[in-house]
């Protein structure tokens, strides 16, 4: 594969209509950083699409890949299988799910749910992890942008857990 297949995710889509590629470089998250970190980091990505209740990743799995959302809406879900499931965060087109991916152990905390068909391309987070580490400014650059993202989960989190135990 050569490096402007790495650009572009790879179509899954089982229609018989072609389905354009999406560019991980026209993702919002990504606009305006390094096209070469880009470019280490979009190897072994995957252009997928999820139907409506699918569960993109799944609390207590491995946290393998960064997703970049291109359409649709992914409901962000805490709960337990007998408990009853809150949305933390509902998140769209130009946002992305998951920084499981970034610290050991590397497991999801959380399900990640379609709300209705929705449009990825999902990272492989070793290869994230691996661009990030090579380049240390630019990694840190990369990780500056996803801080206000970290926050607002952890905080959305909070506040649904702080409303479980009423009043």
């Amino acid at each position: 594969m050569d490096d402007s297949e790495v650009w572009y995710g790879v179509v899954t889509s089982s229609d018989s209509i072609p389905t354009p590629r999406l560019r991980i470089a026209d993702h919002p998250f990504l606009r305006g950083i390094d096209p070469d970190l880009m470019r280490e980091a979009g190897r072994g990505s995957i252009d997928t699409t999820h139907e409506t209740g699918d569960l993109i990743v799944r609390a207590g799995a491995p946290a393998d890949r960064f997703h970049l959302i291109f359409h649709g809406r992914v409901a962000i879900e805490v709960g337990g299988p007998h408990r009853v499931r809150r949305t933390v965060q509902t998140i769209g087109p130009g946002e992305v799910l998951g920084w499981s991916w970034l610290c050991p152990p590397y497991v999801w905390p959380f399900d990640g749910r379609a709300l209705k068909e929705t449009r990825i391309v999902s990272l492989d987070a070793t290869f994230l992890r691996r661009a990030l580490r090579s380049r240390p400014a630019k990694g840190y650059r990369f990780l500056l942008r996803l801080l206000p993202v970290i926050g607002q989960r952890l905080e959305n989190a909070r506040i649904e857990m702080a409303g479980l135990q009423g009043p």
